[in-house]
């Protein structure tokens, strides 16, 4: 018997070696059968419900291995910065967000998404301007990439961020001339600030990840890979666990959630292990991940790590967000443990260090199956590519970056480095494993819009013609992969989701066309007609289209 079967479409199964299929029938939370329209309708029944899928694609639910769900929604509370090609507009946008929500003089003003290199002066906001925008209001903005954040002379009293104050380990406080800081803060000097913003309740906490988990499933995502406590605090790690296991109770979830924990600190990561979690704890929709941790910028911010100095910057090589000797401590306390590791590494000498690091864990705390993940992995020449390839590695890819960064990479790291960057088809072409994720809110959480530049290697406008460094572009079911089975390896799920499989969890999405008919330059304009988690219709677009 089945409860649902979608038929007469193209069924996208990802799976390695499946027969062609128009049709599936799923029976409660699971898939019952995959195959042919006339052989899959002699299974309903009274109650089944059928869906004709008209020549659309079905294809497994999309799953982001990495991303920022709690800060994607709490961008929704500030200055949305990401249309603004020149300072005087940021300054304009500021000031208006104040006006429109009568804010008193001295509330604090959060803003995101401005993008220095999308300005007409090129530069980044500072103090001054920002004084502009509020000489009454400490103002806060973080670049797209979030390893930067601009405030005001308002904001750096409130601190106490002055000319004594402008050395962080892991980060770093620009100043003048004169000594005095511009009020430009890079990596772990955005903590001075940052810190100072009030702390979520359970409540909150819950409000903002039912906000972003609707947005999320009506882009066909089914499941989701998040760093919380990057906006929340490691601190509060069991805050957002409790909560997360509350909605789930609840049934009030209706995505998976797997918790990639944000520990940067050795007593912060023993106090989560004392508490006797651990990857893979959990239930259906939420589960614990890995130990999450950074050692480095953004190539955008030319705070990403990297072995030489940066072409049009050649002062700097980049912020060292965690030393050596501190990432070596909590992968090795995690590996003892059995826990798994997922470290953010963009430049090349990040990329390396994580690399040599996870070496030497694997030797001292073997484990069968460790399956150790390097986030972002932007920078890897040829000898990167072997340790990756020879240490069986987990790349976390964001093709989604490509439009954002490409004119920008070939600018800040020059053309040899820009080779090597982003380098997609060589990862595939050695068989390192890939997972495809959007690092939300820093770039669109819709998968269309990465599959579409892993595909292309252009924005959602064509450009570049013909694609940056085009060799390096993946095929569809490639791309597809990497966001479906490439994303369930990374939390052992490969055997219950990512694929469309008798047995499997009947996680599906309806697209509005058959994706693998379709120009490649339009894969982003198609649509989610339906996204189906554990068998129930979770979002479906004609009914949205219907409500008044």
């Amino acid at each position: 018997m089945s409860d649902l079967i979608f038929y007469n479409g193209r069924v996208i199964t990802v799976e390695e070696r499946a027969e062609e299929a128009d049709a599936v029938a799923v029976n409660g939370s699971m898939i019952a059968a995959v195959g042919r329209a006339n052989d899959i309708l002699e299974l309903r029944k009274p109650h089944t419900t059928l869906v004709d899928l008209k020549g659309r694609a079905l294809v497994p639910g999309f799953n982001d291995s990495h991303m920022h769900l709690v800060g994607c929604a709490l961008t929704s509370e500030k200055v949305d910065l990401r249309r603004c090609r020149s300072i005087d507009e940021l300054v304009e946008a500021i000031a208006d967000f104040i006006k429109e929500n009568e804010l008193d003089p001295g509330q604090w003003v959060f803003g995101w998404g401005w993008d220095q290199s999308l300005f007409r002066e090129q530069s980044m906001p500072d103090r001054k301007d920002l004084d502009r925008a509020a000489p009454e209001h400490p103002v806060a903005i973080l670049r797209t990439c979030c390893h930067i954040m601009s405030v005001n002379t308002a904001a750096l009293k409130v601190a106490g961020i002055d000319r004594s104050a402008v050395t962080v380990e892991g980060g770093s406080i620009e100043v003048d001339d004169r000594g005095r800081p511009t009020g430009v803060l890079e990596e772990k000097a955005m903590s001075l600030v940052s810190g100072l913003q009030p702390c979520l309740d359970r409540a909150k906490l819950k409000k903002l990840i039912k906000s972003a988990a609707a947005d999320f499933i009506a882009a066909g995502l089914t499941s989701v890979q998040t760093d919380d406590l990057a906006s929340v605090g490691g601190e509060f790690a069991s805050l957002v666990i409790d909560t997360y296991r509350e909605l789930e109770a609840a049934g009030e979830l209706p995505l998976r959630v797997n918790l990639q924990a944000l520990l940067p600190e050795p007593a912060l990561l023993s106090s989560f292990l004392a508490q006797g979690y651990q990857t893979g704890q959990g239930g259906s929709h939420f589960k614990i991940g890995p130990l999450k941790l950074l050692t480095d910028g953004s190539i955008g911010g030319r705070t990403a790590l990297v072995s030489a100095p940066y072409e049009d910057r050649p002062e700097t090589c980049g912020v060292s967000v965690l030393a050596r000797g501190e990432v070596e401590e909590l992968v090795n306390m995690a590996a003892s443990r059995g826990m798994q590791c997922a470290v953010h590494a963009i430049g090349d000498a990040a990329v390396k260090m994580v690399l040599e690091i996870y070496r030497e864990a694997a030797r001292n705390y073997p484990q069968a199956d460790p399956r150790y993940r390097i986030i972002h992995a932007s920078m890897a020449g040829p000898r990167i590519l072997d340790r990756f390839e020879k240490q069986e590695v987990i790349a976390d890819i964001q093709p989604s970056f490509i439009p954002s960064d490409y004119a920008l990479v070939d600018r800040h790291l020059g053309p040899k480095r820009a080779a090597w960057t982003y380098c997609w088809r060589d990862f595939i072409d050695r068989g390192i494993r890939l997972a495809g994720g959007s690092d939300c809110p820093v770039e669109n959480y819709e998968p269309l819009e990465g599959i579409h530049a892993a595909v292309t290697r252009q924005d959602r406008y064509g450009n570049p013609p013909g694609g940056w460094n085009p060799g390096q572009r993946l095929k569809l079911e490639e791309a597809l992969y990497i966001y479906t089975m490439g994303s369930a390896y990374c939390t052992y799920e490969e055997n219950q989701k990512g694929s469309i499989a008798e047995g499997k969890l009947a996680d599906l999405v309806v697209l509005s066309e058959d994706i693998t008919t379709v120009d490649p330059i339009r894969i982003i304009d198609l649509q989610v007609d339906k996204t189906v988690v554990g068998g129930r219709i979770v979002y479906s677009r004609e009914k949205q289209e219907a409500q008044p």
